[in-house]
């Protein structure tokens, strides 16, 4: 059974057992007629139910446990992948993973954000919230990566940046504005993936790119839509009501022009299968960086300025 706020996939998750129970079965050959049945009622259904998906179910799905995390996607997509430890500064922090990998075969460096799956995988990641030394940490692979000359892939998600009296007291908002400001001046290319939840300042501090994709169901906001209600109306359970006011999906924000395009997920969301969505990740970076390999960093640099300059734009009527 889903849990009540995913209850719009119950009828899916039925027919996936199903299917699953006749697969298993050592006569599966057999069943074949049943099976194709099953198999098309299942795409029939999931095609109508993520077609009509609200904004709020939207951010529900965006944050689905079975998503792919960034360790997913450098498992998939990369090779020779070496992760980097510490800030040089505090410490180490496990809500954000960075380091040096080959990307089909030409070296990169890998930022992101990484949400836990079990319990005590997500209270050590905690649940994808970084602290300030986690900025600082991708900070200190993004210069690596300018003095080598590698492109930067930054993969975003999380609710947003650890709000605790700890963080705060280790200058929170001050990593966050220097990210924004140093991604802003890398002379190297930067590409952007919001694989989940794209949220606030936690989420800016590692999106300043030449291309910024979004996942076909992530979201990206200021706020999160309870924080939003709980503001405007302290009632948290208007949240529908605040994500349909936010336009925080995919189609919104490419349609205001925040991002560069979308990355289509497998029928069902990428938790449906992971395998698909890392292959998606994959066309649109090598995409991407077919594009900016190659161009002068003034180029670079004046192109991500006017991109990030002409955000907010609008006619008066």
């Amino acid at each position: 059974m889903a849990s009540p706020e995913y209850s719009f996939e119950e009828p899916l998750i039925e027919l996936r057992r199903r299917i699953e129970e006749l697969e298993g079965y050592p006569d599966a050959a057999g069943q074949s007629k049943e099976l194709r049945e099953l198999k098309a009622s299942l795409a029939r259904q999931t095609q109508e139910v993520y077609g009509r998906l609200s904004r709020w179910q939207k951010a529900l799905v965006s944050r689905h446990p079975e998503r792919p995390y960034t360790l997913d996607y450098i498992e998939n997509l990369f090779e020779d992948w070496v992760e980097l430890h510490g800030d040089r500064l505090f410490g180490d922090d496990p809500a954000i993973v960075a380091g040096l990998a080959r990307f089909r075969g030409a070296p990169v460096a890998v930022i992101g954000h990484q949400k836990g799956r079990s319990t005590k995988a997500r209270i050590l990641r905690n649940f994808g919230q970084p602290r300030p030394e986690g900025y600082r940490k991708a900070l200190r692979v993004m210069r690596l990566a300018e003095k080598f000359r590698l492109p930067v892939v930054s993969f975003i998600d999380t609710p947003g940046a650890y709000p605790g009296i700890d963080a705060e007291a280790r200058g929170q908002a001050e990593a966050i504005a220097r990210n924004l400001k140093e991604m802003a001046a890398l002379e190297v290319p930067v590409v952007v993936i919001v694989t989940g939840e794209g949220g606030s300042g936690g989420a800016l501090a590692m999106g300043v790119g030449d291309r910024v994709y979004m996942l076909e169901y992530a979201i990206y906001s200021v706020i999160s839509p309870e924080g939003c209600a709980a503001i405007l109306w302290k009632d948290q359970d208007r949240r529908g009501e605040a994500a349909e006011a936010m336009r925080l999906t995919a189609p919104d924000l490419a349609e205001l022009g925040v991002i560069d395009g979308i990355v289509p997920e497998p029928l069902g969301g990428a938790h449906a299968d992971p395998a698909e969505a890392c292959r998606q990740v994959g066309r649109t970076l090598e995409r991407c960086l077919a594009e900016l390999v190659g161009k002068k960093p003034e180029e670079l640099l004046a192109q991500r300025y006017r991109k990030f300059r002409s955000l907010g734009a609008f006619l008066e009527s």
